[in-house]
């Protein structure tokens, strides 16, 4: 006899064990948890990155309608005394009938002796040029000495005031002791060739401030790279020299190397004292007066201005990486937006290539930037290979930038300032100086600017026929 088989009867699925489930379903949730984050954040990312990418080529394109490079202007613009001025070498405060205008060269120096000979020279030589006023702002070396022996008038600036900076309080001596109507401020290390300061005069028919870019001379492949990098982020965040349309006021950059400008224009306009406190002086300047009303023109040299601003790599990273982030004159919001587009356009494609994964926005991003390295061989008397070199340096420079806006340095020549004292970020609305010259600078601040107003009582923008 056979024992019969046992019948067998489906299991219903509530009868596995619950514990196998719960591991299962853990399981698949601690899977799931760990990818979906990650792949959340990497979108997020991506759609960032786009963003910025779209930011920047926004800004790239106005390269085609910029302005052209200044021309070098000579002949009927000379400033300086015909024979049929009579004899003596003092230039009159005016322009003669048919000639262009005097035109004044300030220098601020201080401790510029191994530098300054080059700039006060080939000012000194400029037939358009009237006069060159160096004001010696405390220098411990041979600066006054070396330009009196060229045949620079010398100003010894008083001693600086509680809230200034240097550069401003002796550009504003300078700008007071000037004879002529249109001053031309030149950094102590700018080697102008003939016909700059004739050209930038010419350039005031159109503009109220002019600033020029000059070609910058970077000697070695590692300074010429880690340069050319942190020039491409001034690029990425304001778009090429010359635009053809003026930025708003809180997006006005110039370059404080080489300014021009009327000269009671800026003294109605009180502007270095405004500024007192700024580090990022030139921009502050430009920011403050386009908001009131001013036109502010930021044009391509053409060759006609060359600046050796440092003598090593680490000058470069020390010195113009602390300057650029334009913190004092920017900001929080719009300094973290800026970075963030630097961060994701600039630096994340070459960490991203060197680490193996790029992506297609990556590539596309590398060949913008090798296209903007090419075309900013032109801002250096001697390009060479670091230029092209320095898209892999631009993690570097993001990382420099960050580190000054979050840590900014406050000394320069030798000195230490507190906070920046100007108050409102330049830009933002119209503002004047707390307490007026006097106060501000105190009784040493020499005399007073002279206010032009409206019928409102408002600071009027400078007209062209006041001024000439």
């Amino acid at each position: 006899m056979t024992r019969s088989a046992r019948p067998r009867t489906a299991v219903p699925i509530g009868a596995v064990p619950v514990t196998a489930l719960t591991t299962a379903a853990r399981a698949a949730t601690t899977r799931t948890g760990r990818r979906d984050p990650v792949r959340a954040a990497v979108a997020v990312l991506t759609a960032c990155q786009a963003a910025a990418a779209v930011v920047v080529a926004v800004r790239l394109a106005r390269g085609r309608t910029r302005l052209p490079p200044l021309s070098p202007v000579t002949g009927p613009r000379d400033g300086r005394p015909s024979p049929a001025d009579g004899p003596g070498p003092g230039p009159s405060p005016a322009a003669g009938p048919g000639r262009g205008p005097r035109i004044s060269v300030v220098v601020p120096a201080r401790d510029e002796e191994n530098r300054i000979g080059p700039c006060v020279s080939a000012a000194l030589a400029d037939p358009a040029v009237a006069e060159v006023v160096v004001v010696d702002d405390g220098s411990r070396d041979g600066t006054a000495r070396l330009a009196a022996g060229l045949g620079a008038k010398v100003l010894a600036a008083p001693p600086l005031p509680a809230g200034w900076v240097g550069k401003q309080w002796a550009l504003r001596h300078g700008t007071e002791a000037a004879l002529g109507d249109v001053v031309v401020t030149l950094d102590a290390d700018a080697r102008p060739a003939p016909g700059l300061f004739g050209a930038v005069a010419a350039a005031l028919d159109a503009y109220d401030l002019v600033t020029v870019g000059p070609r910058f001379v970077c000697d070695g492949i590692a300074e010429q790279a880690l340069h050319s990098a942190f020039l491409a982020t001034l690029v990425y965040r304001f778009g090429p020299i010359g635009p053809s349309s003026p930025p708003p006021p809180h997006r006005v950059v110039a370059n404080g190397q080489c300014t021009a400008f009327r000269r009671t224009a800026m003294l109605a306009a009180d502007g270095f004292t405004r500024v007192r406190g700024h580090l990022t002086d030139d921009v502050a300047l430009a920011r403050t007066l386009a908001a009131d009303g001013w036109s502010v023109g930021f044009l391509d040299s053409g060759g006609l201005l060359e600046v050796d601003m440092h003598e090593s790599a680490a000058e470069v990273w020390r010195e113009w990486g602390r300057s650029l982030p334009l913190r004092d004159v920017t900001s929080p919001g719009r300094q973290a937006a800026d970075l963030a587009v630097l961060w994701l356009t600039a630096a994340l494609p070459p960490i991203r290539l060197v680490a193996g994964r790029p992506t297609r926005l990556d590539l596309a991003l590398l060949a913008v930037r090798l296209l903007l390295a090419g075309a900013l061989r032109g801002s250096y008397t001697r390009p060479g290979p670091g230029t092209l070199l320095s898209p892999l340096l631009d993690p570097l420079a993001a990382f420099r930038l960050t580190a000054a806006t979050l840590r900014p340095v406050r000394t320069w020549r030798g000195r230490s300032y507190p906070a920046a004292a100007a108050g409102a970020v330049p830009g933002t609305a119209p503002a004047a100086a707390p307490g007026g010259p006097e106060t501000a600078a105190g009784p040493e601040a020499g005399r007073p600017a002279r206010k032009v107003t409206t019928g409102a009582g408002r600071s009027a923008r400078p007209g062209r026929s006041a001024t000439r």
